[in-house]
């Protein structure tokens, strides 16, 4: 039997959990350096997973099948295709840096803290869950994108909530304008709305799984697809229809999507930095993947048929998500609104249903969770030095710490999608492959990165240009730590971005899968006949 190798890319980080969490609370710094070292043996893992899928081979590789819930037709089955073993490399990738990142924010209060050492530390869960937690979530996230039953599938999604929800309610943000009392009780409400919001998603979801069962009498993707193309299963319009909704409004929510997309602006400004990029660079990518594999896989006809709505839908999330990041006075609400329009370019290039615009869709999955890693971070060392997320309390920031004003603009230009970095490959492609059968749309859309251009630049010049604001003036540069997270993101965005051909090699044969069970093709561009 060959080496599990999904299973164990998945099972190192739930074991680095475990074994973090037993750490004695006298040790936590020890905690720290087992939460770094396990995620790392998962990035080695997922490196190896990369190296050897094989672009050209099999639709799902790697692949594991047990039988799991014989009764229900429940299997545990594993597969990746470009897509999926892209979204694992990406996660295992980040974690480490989110670790590294928040090395000191789950530390206990205090006096310094907080100015009172009575009953301060006993709101922070120990330094050990926070790791633990955050490990937690890697391992759900990673058997997401490898699951290839349904409801195995099912179950982590929903699971996944869980630790996030702690994460974000008793490790929140200690940078709170109104003080620690109303600190906790945002962060208390943040974490509350994303728990119901999901699990609202989760909840129709299940209904839709078990229409699936009915309909189909499996879980298996690979079954399901068989059945398809030999006929003996032949879903109704109606049927197919009703359970694409079903899917499809839970990832719509997780995404997320306008007007489900609420919850992330609380989660992401109440939740720390690190979380925060877990949060949307990780977390949320499981939305947008499921619409690739589920929704178009499972229900092609009511893929196309919904194809105009959920247009609309991403265009303005695009458009809204921009306007409102422009508006914003605290930081990192301002970066989760630009997550929101950039979170619609993505279901824009899905629902295109161009080689195209899905290509760029999947490439904008890798490229914004490493941009928004970038930004987000240096904006949480910014935040962490100043103890405040609202613009106008920074102002020269770039006098007196130029190596961070410096990261910060390249992060914040790769958000903006500079050509040269990373998300331009993937942003320009979604764009051709969304004019190319909706040129309407298409022109409307690159309103969102006029209004890109603008809040990133409006944000650097308010924070790090000008006098400098007496609260920085002693403001120290980036450490040591802080700098093995950036520099490695920053080089990243460089190389993909100059060089995207490794990523397109891998994620263009999926996408070509893809595009065949939907049944459609590219538009042949019209040539105009000489006269």
């Amino acid at each position: 039997m060959s080496f599990p190798l999904l299973t164990a890319t998945a099972a190192v980080p739930a074991i680095g959990a475990i074994v973090t969490a037993a750490v004695p609370a006298a040790r936590r710094t020890g905690a720290k350096w087992i939460a770094l070292a396990f995620s790392l043996a998962t990035l080695v893992l997922a490196a190896i997973a990369l190296v050897r899928f094989e672009p050209g081979g099999d639709r799902y590789q790697l692949t594991e099948s047990h039988a799991w819930i014989s009764d229900f037709g429940v299997r545990y089955e594993l597969g990746v295709d470009g897509i999926g073993v892209s979204l694992m490399a990406l996660t295992a990738l980040l974690i480490p840096f989110i670790i590294l990142a928040g090395w000191h924010d789950a530390d206990p209060l205090t006096v310094s803290d907080s100015g009172s050492a009575a009953g301060k530390s006993s709101r922070w869960r120990p330094t050990q869950g926070f790791f633990a937690l955050i490990l937690m979530v890697e391992a759900m996230v990673i058997l997401s994108f490898e699951a290839t039953d349904v409801f195995l599938f099912y179950i982590l999604f929903e699971a996944m909530l869980i630790p996030v929800y702690f994460l974000i309610g008793g490790f929140g943000d200690r940078a709170h304008a109104g003080g620690d009392e109303a600190g906790a009780t945002q962060r208390s409400y943040a974490a509350v709305k994303f728990l119901l919001y999901n699990l609202a998603g989760g909840l129709i979801m299940l209904a839709a799984v078990i229409g699936l069962f009915v309909e189909a009498g499996t879980f298996s993707l690979s079954e399901i697809a068989a059945a398809r193309a030999d006929g003996t299963l032949d879903m109704s319009t109606g049927v197919e229809r009703w359970l694409f909704l079903g899917f499809f409004f839970a990832f719509a929510v997780k995404a997320p999507l306008w007007p489900v997309h609420t919850w992330l602006p609380n989660a992401m400004g109440e939740a720390t930095a690190p979380v925060a990029v877990l949060i949307t660079a990780v977390v949320d990518k499981v939305g947008t993947f499921a619409m690739l594999r589920f929704c178009l896989q499972l229900f092609p006809e009511a893929s196309k048929w919904a194809t105009p709505a959920v247009l609309i839908l991403a265009l303005i999330s695009i458009v809204y998500g921009a306007l409102l990041a422009v508006g914003q006075r605290d930081i990192k609400r301002l970066i989760a609104y630009a997550s929101i329009s950039h979170f619609g370019f993505i279901i824009m290039g899905i629902f295109a249903m161009t080689s195209q615009g899905q290509s760029g869709a999947t490439l904008y999955m890798i490229n914004h969770g490493i941009s928004t890693a970038a930004l987000l971070l240096v904006a949480g060392f910014l935040i962490s030095r100043r103890g405040s997320r609202l613009i106008s309390d920074y102002g020269g920031v770039q006098k007196v710490a130029p190596v961070l004003a410096g990261t910060f603009l390249i992060g914040g230009l790769a958000t903006l999608s500079l050509p040269g970095l990373a998300p331009f490959v993937s942003e320009f492609l979604v764009l051709v492959g969304t004019f190319s059968v909706y040129p309407v749309i298409g022109i409307i859309a690159t309103v969102g990165i006029v209004l890109a251009a603008l809040y990133v630049l409006v944000l650097y010049q308010r924070t790090m240009t000008g006098p400098v604001n007496e609260s920085v003036r002693t403001m120290p540069d980036l450490r040591l730590r802080e700098l093995a997270v950036v520099t490695p993101l920053i080089a990243l965005l460089l190389f993909l971005g100059v060089y995207p051909k490794p990523l397109t090699d891998i994620v263009n044969p999926a996408v070509e899968h893809t595009m065949s069970d939907v049944q459609k093709t590219d538009p042949k561009p019209e040539v105009e006949a000489a006269p």
